[in-house]
């Protein structure tokens, strides 16, 4: 797994996660909203056709906390892209 985390020249943070299981809108909205929640997140996009879901946040965000949020909406986080 390699991690892919940039920070960008405003200071936040991009990580782009591999997530397994999404399949349609629904899946996105699910798994945005749980991210969506954590702390210091800005903004996520979820892809459902690629499983990828960017990140961005005002840090590194923790791996198991970005686990646990793609668990509870339902879907199995691979990995960061």
């Amino acid at each position: 797994m390699t991690a892919n985390a940039q920070t960008s020249q405003a200071g936040s943070v991009t990580t782009v996660l591999d997530v397994k299981g999404m399949t349609c809108g629904h899946c996105e909205g699910a798994v945005s909203s749980e991210i969506g929640e954590l702390a210091g997140v800005s903004s996520v996009e979820a892809v459902a056709a690629t499983g990828k879901v960017t990140v961005v946040s005002a840090a590194p965000l923790d791996e198991e906390a970005l686990r646990a949020a793609v668990d509870e909406a339902g879907y199995e986080l691979v990995g960061k892209a």
